[in-house]
């Protein structure tokens, strides 16, 4: 990816409850990468689970948090998953990086 690009970072806590999470996971992982500005996924969970989604645009965040399905997976995830989340929006105007 050559900069600028947009990141939107999901942190948050689970609750105890796994029922379906998985699937619900993947399923939106597969989604969003065939959404227009789509550019990559990065994700880690510990205790605390932070994941991070690539875009060329505003636009195109504005419009992968409207799709049907991605909408379905955030109010469940609101009802079942999380027992707290944040979202945050960046520019993101310079990377490096080192090893391989």
């Amino acid at each position: 990816m050559k900069p600028p690009y947009y990141a939107v970072i999901f942190t948050n806590t689970r609750t105890s409850i796994d029922e379906g999470y998985a699937a619900m996971a993947l399923e939106m992982e597969d989604l969003a990468k065939e959404q227009p500005g789509y550019l990559g996924f990065e994700s880690a969970r510990d205790r605390l689970g932070i994941s991070v989604s690539y875009w060329e645009s505003l636009e195109a965040i504005a419009s992968w948090k409207a799709v049907s399905e991605h909408e379905f997976a955030q109010k469940e995830g609101r009802r079942i998953w999380y027992s707290w989340y944040k979202v945050r929006i960046c520019k993101v105007e310079r990377e490096y990086e080192f090893g391989g």
